[in-house]
């Protein structure tokens, strides 16, 4: 039996706020924007190459809005994805890695792992509503 995450719904205050820098900042794909009453509204948003989509909404949660907290994408280039993140006005942290990553107690150093390790580099940003995302490097050696 395979179980797929296939939705992770982010609180949000305000939808089209959130809906406009998913998709025009963080180029996440719009699936749905759906909304047939004032009571309901459910958008649904892809990040790219993503099989887990996230949704936002009205009369989805009741979490506070931004509450969301350490929501990883995974990118096979963080160098990349910080540069074209930043270029579309999204502030993203500084990449760090850790470090010593063989025995990893906490410690960071800047910039991406030397040998880019998988698991290894990391850097952070945080939608309007204060959700946080982490982009971490995975699959470098596959590229």
């Amino acid at each position: 039996m395979d179980y797929r995450l296939e939705v992770v719904t982010l609180p949000v205050g305000d939808v089209d706020k959130a809906k406009e820098f998913y998709t025009r900042q963080a180029g996440f794909t719009l699936d749905v924007d759906y909304h047939p009453t004032a009571a309901f509204r459910v958008v649904q948003l892809t990040p790219p190459g993503s099989a887990c989509s996230v949704q936002i909404g009205v009369g989805l949660t009741d979490a506070p809005p931004g509450s969301a907290r350490a929501l990883h994408l995974a990118v096979p280039d963080i160098e990349t994805a910080h540069r074209e993140l930043t270029a579309r006005g999204v502030t993203v942290g500084g990449i760090r890695h850790k470090s010593p990553v063989e025995e990893w107690t906490g410690g960071w150093a800047p910039g991406p792992h030397p040998d880019r390790l998988d698991y290894a580099s990391f850097a952070d940003f945080t939608d309007p509503d204060g959700n946080t995302w982490t982009l971490q490097e995975i699959g470098r050696a596959q590229q």
